[in-house]
């Protein structure tokens, strides 16, 4: 559906687009939003016409970077539904902050209000997804940002909020999208109306109320688990000679571990971590080291080391823009050498909703279609 709605705006700028005189169409002005005598269909049909080149390539660039995880979350008829109640809320944004102000909305035209409204849903949906920039000053690089500060910052903020000195820029009408998007995918999220994820913003905001309700909990003196009230003593725990040399046997692998990471020798690190899980099983490792390590053990062909390392990666790091990939390769693992469908099929499906690479995404649902064939 979202490639589909690119296809549709782009065929429609091309059919009421002046290239000569670089205006609208007489014909498409009709469809354009005008706020003093506006007609029903207006508050959709301006959506689909653009005023410049650079206006639907903006728009459509940022459609199609956003849109298709949004599209695979919402499904193609709750997608397209989305779309359009976007475009219509973003009008009215535009109309009301006009008459709150005291003046007169202009007219309108853009898809830049309901694409605002897909972005402020992407924001919602992947707040953890990390975004690749690529800049250039003096000289050309890339840097990685999370999409949540990509979009509150740069994308609300600076273009919508401070940037407010161009002319003929419906500002109001973008900020309304984004509120509409934010808010709207909130509401289904906490009815339960789309499938749940514990990587999106509402599963991070019920993180965190836990985490403030137990640190108020205990701070009061209270046990958060059985509710009991005690006093706080300080109390030192006494260790024997054995665990102290059993924690320093353990802190040695686990140095040795890394060096050998950071030497490049991920293939003797690995097997110097098979025997630290010996040692302690609940050692976790930093979050790149053990993800290298349980590729080395996947690539090595050792399916239930590397099928332990990645499930102990989900449990320390599951919040990692890599969860979807460890997913993958975990359902990988099961469907194809540790057989065992039933986990196949729950690490793949979780996978598919969290992938963002379109050859990823496919490989997992071809997989699930053979897993269920």
């Amino acid at each position: 559906m979202n490639y589909a709605m690119i296809i549709i705006n782009v065929a429609i700028f091309l059919l009421s687009y002046n290239f000569g005189q670089k205006t609208l169409q007489k014909w498409a002005n009709v469809y354009m939003l005008t706020p003093a005598y506006p007609f029903l269909w207006q508050f959709v049909t301006y959506a689909f016409l653009h005023g410049s080149i650079g206006h639907i390539f903006g728009n459509m660039f940022f459609l199609y970077l956003f849109g298709n995880n949004v599209n695979d979350r919402l499904g193609h008829i709750g997608y397209l539904t989305f779309y359009l109640a976007g475009a219509v809320f973003s009008a009215l944004g535009h109309i009301l902050a006009a008459s709150l102000t005291g003046g007169t909305a202009t007219a309108v035209l853009g898809a830049s209000g309901a694409v605002a409204t897909v972005v402020g849903a992407y924001l919602v949906l992947f707040p953890q997804t990390i975004i690749t920039v690529v800049y250039w000053f003096f000289f050309i690089g890339t840097i990685d940002v999370p999409a949540i500060y990509l979009i509150i910052v740069k994308m609300i903020f600076i273009d919508n909020v401070i940037s407010r000195s161009a002319q003929n820029v419906a500002y109001d009408a973008h900020l309304s999208g984004y509120a509409f998007g934010v808010l709207a995918i909130l509401l289904l999220r906490a009815l339960h109306l789309i499938q749940e994820d514990q990587l999106d913003l509402w599963a991070m905001i019920k993180r965190w109320n836990r985490r403030r309700i137990y640190q108020d909990v205990a701070a009061e003196g209270a046990d958060p688990v059985s509710g009991t009230i005690s006093k706080k003593i300080e109390a030192k725990e006494v260790q024997t000679e054995e665990q102290k040399q059993a924690d320093e046997k353990i802190s040695l692998m686990r140095q040795e571990v890394m060096t050998r990471i950071s030497t490049g020798n991920i293939a003797s690190a690995a097997d110097l971590y098979l025997e630290l899980v010996k040692e302690n099983i609940e050692q976790p490792l930093p979050r790149q080291a053990l993800l290298d390590i349980a590729n080395q053990l996947m690539s090595a062909g050792k399916w239930s080391d590397a099928a332990s390392a990645y499930e102990k990666f989900l449990s320390f790091y599951g919040g990692s823009e890599y969860s979807g990939q460890v997913l993958l390769m975990l359902g990988i693992i099961y469907a194809r050498y540790l057989p065992d469908k039933a986990k196949a099929l729950d690490n793949l499906k979780k996978a598919s909703v969290k992938l963002a690479d379109p050859g990823q995404k496919k490989m997992c649902d071809d997989e699930i279609r053979r897993l269920e064939s």
